[in-house]
């Protein structure tokens, strides 16, 4: 008899961004040291901004002396106490397998009762086809894909693609398949110990979590969800295909500008910007700073709408209570909105990202407030024609603009 665990939705909770933990890699992509580029974005999107004055305690006169006391005192008590603490991060770059779970174990122990764990993994996909005859066992399949993989599978090091091989074995007719994606974190080890499978996170979702996937295989982890062992998981989950720009090559674009989908999520007006060919060169900063208007007033229309949703899972409703995740959801319904609209891609679902638990329907890229969001931005750039707008949508917004043209 299978056991059955009871998934909790305590919709009055209060949780918190406690902790995060960070893991990237990807090859040839930019890093600093150990940081690669997307880490470093997410690592800028989990901080708070200085809003007040800073606080100088004891030292001050004495901050001159570098080589005393006072000097690490003064940098310690440079802070603004307006703010509560930032998110504790953990950044692993090419980890071993059982050292990130080993560090992911660690940090679940230690989150507190009213804590939830950010996971953020940006890797290629790797996927391990076992094909047998029918009268193989299990421990063959095991053996020949062991012995297989060291002989016939590039090293990391010297691999010179984006994604890890992926293997594939064949035997005789009438076939058993034995299939299972994963995310290559660029371990060095044999077999199954190169891959994080989505089963290795689900023994975690005791704890509360939100997960960000960044990867062509990001919609494998998708069967966590249903599969939790005591708190429903929130995903956010890239599209397994690279979203790209007229004049960019998909391997030029994650060496150089790293991810579209975690840009969006740490910059969503730069990517925005990136997409459809708009540089720092040929823009103007007033035009800009208006479009961060913009936006900010469409990311607030769309809370509003989630907020007064009564089909709003209840796990998005603890999202929504702390700022850092609600900022992460309401860019990723920016983020979709310009995916499922942009002309060169339009209908294709390999370029769509996907959340889950699904969020309502009144925040879907083909409804009026989606739209509308992105047309605004598009005519602000006067790059409309990138993307594929409803004709009811595309009129109203030209009557309006008609409408202020003549107010004015």
């Amino acid at each position: 008899m299978q056991e059955e665990f009871p998934v909790s939705s305590h919709a009055n909770r209060r949780l918190v961004l406690r902790d995060s933990i960070l893991s990237t890699y990807h090859h040839n992509e930019v890093k600093f040291t150990e940081l690669t580029i997307d880490t470093y974005r997410m690592v800028q999107c989990l901080e708070w901004e200085p809003c007040g004055s800073f606080s100088l305690k004891g030292g001050a006169n004495s901050g001159h002396n570098e080589s005393g006391p006072n000097r690490v005192n003064l940098l310690q008590d440079i802070r603004d106490p307006s703010l509560p603490p930032n998110p504790r991060k953990v950044i692993l770059y090419r980890p071993s397998i059982t050292h990130y779970l080993m560090v992911l174990a660690t940090v679940c122990e230690e989150l507190p009762s009213d804590g939830i764990l950010l996971i953020y993994l940006s890797a290629p996909g790797g996927l391990q086809t076992v094909t047998l005859s029918s009268g193989s066992s299990p421990d063959t399949v095991h053996r020949i894909a062991e012995n297989s993989d060291g002989a016939e599978m590039a090293s990391p090091i010297n691999s010179p693609s984006n994604s890890p091989p992926r293997t594939s074995f064949h035997e005789n007719d009438n076939q058993k398949t034995n299939s299972e994606a994963g995310l290559w974190l660029g371990s060095r080890g044999a077999g199954g110990s190169k891959y994080l499978y989505p089963c290795d996170l689900i023994p975690f979702t005791r704890k509360p979590i939100f997960l960000v996937i960044d990867s062509d295989n990001s919609h494998a982890f998708k069967i966590i969800h249903g599969a939790e062992k005591g708190e429903t998981i929130a995903m956010l989950l890239s599209p397994i295909s690279q979203l790209i720009g007229t004049d960019f090559a998909p391997d030029s674009v994650r060496h150089q500008h790293g991810s579209y989908f975690t840009l969006f999520l740490t910059a969503p007006l730069q990517a925005f910007c990136l997409l459809v060919n708009i540089s720092g060169m040929n823009l103007d900063k007033d035009t800009y700073n208006k479009a961060e208007k913009l936006l900010s007033s469409s990311l607030s229309e769309w809370e509003s709408t989630l907020l007064t949703s009564a089909s709003l899972h209840p796990v998005w409703v603890e999202a929504l209570g702390d700022p850092f995740l609600r900022r992460l959801l309401l860019r990723y319904i920016f983020c979709r909105t310009v995916y499922a609209l942009y002309a060169k891609t339009f209908r294709r679902e390999e370029f769509l990202p996907a959340c889950l638990p699904h969020l309502p329907d009144s925040v879907l890229p083909e409804e009026t407030i989606s739209q509308t969001a992105v047309l605004r931005l598009a005519n602000m750039f006067n790059v409309k024609d990138y993307f594929a707008f409803s004709d009811g949508i595309a009129a109203s917004e030209l009557d309006e603009n008609e409408s202020t043209t003549d107010e004015c």
